[in-house]
């Protein structure tokens, strides 16, 4: 009789030579695979499959391009990370991101197609590509046009069930903001960009270098640490947005952002204050004390599109729907949950939409223990090395042998 963990070995070493052998044999087909060219101030070199890029968008985290994928035979986006490996931070962001798209699967956030890399050893490895869905615009564009309530409010459901299926994980977005937010001209909508998303732990101080500035929660910008209703922060800022046309909070540093938000909320309770720690409380009880403004004042009718007979959504529930998402004390903040249940946005509740199956992620892929940055590329470079079938067959070899992803 075999011993069991002889089987195991077996099973382990067999998989482990197949894909040394497709490293192999797939080295030597790089050079015929790929071609080059210039995007604004980048080269793309990517698989020649994609023809016809062209630049749709750029920002901290990379240039992306609409391209024509000859094998599936439609248009998608390849993002090409930006300098992923200059050092641990944007290492360990790449990575993050890679394995949460690779993992997540809902209809409100972005696919990935595909992930490759034109280097073919380690020692070379610098480049990242991942190909995703195409979209549209982003909300960035959406928020300049006049919405009826059916749109806004729909905009805002879709939002609400995908920052749902990454929290139902444990997994909090944190960097909520109209670009990184997709549709399309029939209306769907899609979340992309997880570099700076991360597992949600209870009492764990985490960092406040998170989110766009305009959208950081007031529990980020007074470094309280936070949990999963942060996203509805910023999700409330976006509908502030998407009412007014123009930025709720537009501060120009920490200072000026946390002044922006209390000139109009007001100063925070007592109760809120003693929950800070004492240099922050301190600051905070010299600054001058707000009354605010109430949200009909700060969110008049007049800002908003008529009301709605054919799915009776008014002005009034959307104001009182960014009266609970805007609220100062996370701790008396909407939840998603919640939310989704919000007379303006139940409307579209669908309860397979809402309560699809969250991703199985793993403890292990979003380990926070620390790496240098040549060990997060030993990390990411077989999954960006491999695709189709072996991409498969590394994933199962992974799965087989309990490693770090």
């Amino acid at each position: 009789m075999v011993c069991p963990s002889l089987c195991t070995q077996r099973t382990f070493l067999d998989a482990q030579k197949a894909v040394i052998e497709d490293f192999a044999m797939n080295k030597n087909k790089k050079e015929r695979e790929f071609y080059s060219l210039d995007v604004g101030d980048s080269t793309f070199t990517v698989l020649k499959r994609y023809q016809n890029l062209r630049p749709i968008g750029s920002g901290a985290q990379g240039i992306v391009c609409s391209a024509y994928d000859q094998n599936l035979e439609r248009n998608v986006a390849i993002k090409k990370l930006s300098r992923p490996f200059q050092n641990q931070t944007h290492a360990k962001r790449a990575y993050r991101e890679l394995v949460l798209m690779k993992c997540v699967n809902h209809k409100n956030i972005i696919g990935l197609l595909n992930v490759f890399t034109p280097q073919k050893s380690l020692e070379e490895f610098q480049d990242v590509y991942l190909v995703m869905e195409l979209m549209d615009a982003n909300l960035c564009q959406v928020i300049q046009m006049e919405l009826d309530h059916e749109r806004l409010s729909y905009l805002l459901y879709q939002t609400l069930c995908g920052i749902k299926h990454l929290h139902a994980a444990g997994i909090i977005h944190r960097d909520l903001k109209p670009s990184n937010i997709v549709v399309k001209s029939d209306c769907t909508l899609k979340i992309l960009d997880f570099g700076l998303a991360r597992t949600a732990a209870t009492g764990l101080l985490m960092t406040p270098y998170v989110v766009t500035r305009y959208y950081r929660a007031p529990e980020v910008i007074l470094g309280m640490g936070y949990q999963a209703n942060v996203d509805i922060w910023s999700v409330g800022c976006i509908l502030a947005e998407m009412v007014r046309h123009k930025i709720l909070f537009p501060g120009r540093d920490y200072i000026d952002q946390w002044n922006k938000v209390i000139e109009q909320l007001g100063t925070p309770t007592q109760d809120f204050l003693m929950k800070l720690n004492q240099s922050v409380r301190t600051y905070v009880e010299n600054r001058p004390r707000y009354a605010g403004y109430s949200f009909e004042k700060l969110f008049p009718d007049v800002l908003f599109p008529a009301d709605s007979d054919h799915n009776k959504l008014k002005a009034s529930q959307a104001r009182d729907l960014l009266s609970k998402m805007l609220v100062i004390d996370a701790s008396k903040r909407i939840s998603v949950d919640e939310a989704l249940q919000h007379p303006y946005i139940n409307v579209w509740y669908d309860p397979a939409e809402v309560e699809a199956p969250p991703p199985r992620i793993l403890e292990k892929q979003l380990d926070e223990r620390e790496h240098t940055v040549e060990e997060w590329k030993a990390q990411g470079f077989p999954k960006a090395n491999l695709q189709g079938k072996n991409l498969k067959k590394y994933f199962l070899l992974q799965k087989t042998t309990r490693f770090w992803f």
